[in-house]
């Protein structure tokens, strides 16, 4: 039978690019592309979600990894900065400082400040700090005060002399003296003008010592009373210090805050603080009193003073610059690689201290969010999403504004030391997220928040069409690589092996990869064995080579598998006819290779009701749409052969050495043939393999990795020795999918391999058998010779045997025969 009219040629089993076509003779001729091909439904949604100013307008960049999804937000923002260049009040663009509360010290207090401001402020406090340490002390060391001081001091001592002496003068009276002990003041008895020792005071009569104790009892209470005035000229005398101090303090600290609070009126946090700040210098005048020698020891700069134990009294005076845009052209672009929780959000630096942390406003740090205020945030999706925690506290600060920093220990539901609570930042951002398509159905169908505050979606294509004008584009992008990356340019030859390159990368012919990471790499490579021939130019064959070279790198998978078949451990035939046994194709997906092998698929019919066995399900080795493709098999099976009669055979179809899982449906046609080989007891080829999946009407329809498939059985075929009679069957419909390798295609041109393209079960058959499939004849009939008339004989033939086995029905019985 002639099975030729089936067959493809060699040039369609390939696009090749034509190098005449080009009007240039080398890449340094074309201007190097500064345009993104092929990605306008991409583009467009990206300039109008960084247009929109409304509230959830931020963008998902949905595509494959290497279609340009960063470099493209990129290069669209800072267009649209570029064109908003000179209307910054289209950006609230500010610097914002944390300062300390005076009313609440563990909740410090945020003010934002234009732009480049913020220094300005902590260096206006910094030396604010300096005049008012220089010049209080100055103050307070001036004879002037010294003086006023010493006359406050000397008045209270004179005050407290004469007090004491009264009462000296009245115990001398009374026959007692004063005098100072370790102990206090004591009051000792006279006789003569002598003091009595305790044995000469015991000898007295007791009529004379009741009356010196009475005497002395008196003398204690007018003791007390002097002590409490002198307690009392001494509070007097500190008040007084108190107030001198201030008043010397006041005339300084006035001097030096005027100024500021004139300078930042307008700011109603700032000059809030200063006034706070006033008073809370004068009310903590002895700061200032520090000698010189405690004044050069002391840092400014540090939040605790070791040496006093305790927190630093000049704390309110420094200013935490939280976030800085003074080096900031235009609104920050901020990309975040590692969203953890902190990253994005800050966090609270503690020291550790007699046993224990401590912590204040200058050891706040911002996070991405805080450092995007007012422009731009771009981030991964998929990290966003690992990192615990991060993800809810994301979409809340985007739907509130506001922007706070909190322990990550709280947001795990951990206990987390007691620490400051800072006051929220407002917050503008807008947030441009990095993921895949699959990633955004999940978020869009299981997060009822994503809609609210993600409402462009920005879809990137994974492929463009190839007409000239991104074959153009391609060549200029090509220019473009070498001029940025410093590369020896590319002849005619060399782009159009990169474009071949890029069309079998989305297995069409009629299209090109937009996925320019990957083209970019090949550039590399390519120029890398060009420059190691010390080749002028890149060309075709550097270009071949870099794909040899990196296919041979990452393709010892394939070797192995191919050299378990060429040693029988994996069971291949690639020649001769085997009834029931076909060879198959499947594709082996190891992530950094995808290569395709044969696999033998045995059926075995024989008697009885169960229908299509599928052994790979028994041992729950297939997959869902292997099931299925099972399932439309017997379908199909019933539509064709069971019109008149229902099907009465068991057929059990395998895998054979199959020790993984099965998946997709692409081996259906392979299991169908396998049957009715068996059925019709006619022998299947095994020069030809098979890939396909079928529907109930007996169609073929595409699949997927055809290249791969039909690149992997001409391995094996050639590893065994090519005859001229081996090939690969396949659908139709895969025609433009088709971008072989040069050595499958220079085979298939000389007549040693074959490829077959077919549009129903029926022309497969016959390719494989060599015997018509028989159409169908008005009466149901099929010619009794044909692959189908055998395979309805066969079926009768089994039903027959199968009813006179199970004997005649009895009265009553329901039957599933034929009658």
């Amino acid at each position: 039978m002639d099975i030729s009219r089936y067959e493809v040629s060699a040039e369609r089993l390939a696009w090749r690019c034509d190098p005449a076509q080009f009007e240039f003779d080398c890449t340094d001729e074309l201007a190097p592309l500064h345009e993104f091909i092929g990605q306008d439904r991409a583009i467009r949604a990206i300039e109008f979600g960084l247009s929109m100013e409304r509230d959830g307008y931020n963008i998902y960049l949905s595509g494959l990894t290497g279609t340009g999804k960063t470099t493209v937000a990129r290069t669209y923002i800072a267009k649209l900065i570029e064109e908003r260049r000179g209307r910054e009040e289209d950006y609230r663009i500010s610097d914002w400082c944390y300062i300390h509360n005076f009313s609440q010290p563990d909740r410090p207090r945020v003010v934002e400040l234009p732009r480049s401001n913020g220094r300005v402020f902590r260096d206006d406090i910094a030396i604010l700090l300096q005049h008012l340490r220089r010049d209080l002390t100055n103050a307070f060391s001036s004879e002037e005060y010294k003086a006023q001081r010493k006359a406050i001091v000397d008045e209270s001592q004179t005050r407290q002399q004469e007090m004491f002496n009264e009462l000296r003068s009245e115990a001398a009276k009374k026959g007692f003296m004063i005098q100072t002990t370790q102990a206090g003041l004591a009051l000792v008895p006279m006789k003569d003008n002598k003091a009595l020792s305790q044995d000469e005071f015991m000898g007295l009569d007791e009529i004379e010592r009741q009356a010196i104790e009475k005497a002395r009892d008196e003398l204690r209470k007018d003791l007390e009373t002097l002590f409490e005035g002198v307690h009392g000229i001494e509070r007097e005398t500190a008040e007084r210090l108190q107030e001198e101090d201030r008043r010397v303090a006041e005339h300084t600290a006035t001097r030096l805050f005027e100024p500021l609070i004139d300078k930042y009126a307008e700011l109603s946090q700032i000059a809030q603080y200063l006034t706070e700040l006033r008073a809370y210098t004068l009310d903590r005048a002895d700061l200032f009193k520090s000698t010189e020698n405690e004044k050069s020891s002391g840092a400014i700069a540090t939040a605790f003073d070791v040496s006093r134990l305790g927190p630093d009294p000049f704390l309110p005076f420094y200013i935490n610059v939280f976030v800085d845009n003074g080096a900031t052209e235009g609104p920050p672009i901020v990309t975040e690689t590692n969203p953890s929780y902190v990253n994005l959000f800050g966090k609270v630096e503690r020291k550790f201290m007699l046993g224990g942390y401590i912590s204040d406003h200058t050891m706040l740090k911002p996070g991405a969010l805080h450092l995007a205020n007012g422009g731009y945030l771009l981030l991964s999706a998929a990290d966003v999403l690992a990192s615990p925690a991060a993800w809810p506290a994301f979409k809340r600060a985007l739907k509130t504004r506001e922007l706070g920093i909190e322990e990550p220990f709280e947001q795990l539901g951990l206990v987390a030391p007691q620490g400051l609570r800072p006051l929220p930042i407002p917050i503008h951002v807008k947030v441009v997220l990095i993921g895949d398509s699959m990633l955004y159905q999940l978020l869009s169908t299981y997060d009822e928040d994503f809609w609210e505050i993600f409402k462009v979606k920005a879809d990137f294509n994974y492929e463009v069409a190839r007409n000239v004008d991104n074959m153009k584009s391609y060549a200029a992008f090509i220019a473009g690589c070498c001029v940025d990356c410093e590369l020896k340019h590319f002849d005619r030859s060399a782009v159009g092996r990169v474009m071949e390159y890029a069309s079998r990368m989305v297995a069409n012919q009629e299209k090109l990869s937009s996925r320019f990471a990957f083209i970019k790499e090949l550039v590399e490579e390519s120029e890398y064995w060009a420059r190691k021939e010390d080749a002028k130019l890149v060309s075709g064959n550097h270009v071949e080579k870099a794909i040899e070279e990196r296919r041979f790198r990452h393709n010892l998978p394939d070797e192995r598998m191919r050299e378990m078949m060429q040693e029988g451990t994996i069971l291949i035939d690639t020649h001769g006819s085997v009834t029931g046994q076909v060879n198959g194709l499947s594709v082996y997906s190891m992530g950094d290779i995808t290569f395709g092998k044969p696999s033998r698929i045995t059926c075995r019919t024989y008697l009885g009701r169960d229908g299509v066995i599928n052994i790979e399900r028994e041992a729950n080795l297939s997959g869902s749409t292997h099931d299925k493709g099972i399932l439309i098999m017997s379908g199909y099976l019933g539509w064709k052969y069971a019109q008149d009669a229902p099907l009465s055979l068991t057929a059990s179809l395998c895998f054979e050495q199959s020790y993984g899982g099965v998946d997709g449906d692409s081996a259906s046609c392979a299991e169908l043939y396998a049957l009715l080989s068996s059925l019709a007891d006619i022998p299947l080829s095994q020069d030809i393999a098979v890939t396909g999946s079928i529907n109930q009407q007996g169609e073929v329809q595409p699949i997927g990795g055809v290249n791969q498939k039909i690149e992997g059985f001409f391995s094996i075929c050639r590893a065994q020795g090519l005859t001229g009679t081996q090939g690969v069957m396949i659908p139709s419909r895969n025609l433009r999918n088709l971008t072989l390798r040069d050595d499958v295609i220079e085979a298939v041109r000389k007549g040693q391999f074959h490829v077959y393209a077919i549009d129903s079960v029926d022309q497969g058959i016959e390719i494989l058998t060599g015997v018509p499939a028989g159409r169908r004849r008005r009466d149901g009939s099929y010619p009794p010779r044909s692959v189908n008339g055998r395979v309805i004989e066969q079926l009768q033939v089994m039903a027959g045997k199968l009813k006179a086995y199970q004997g005649p029905r009895r009265h009553g019985d329901v039957g599933s025969g034929v009658d």
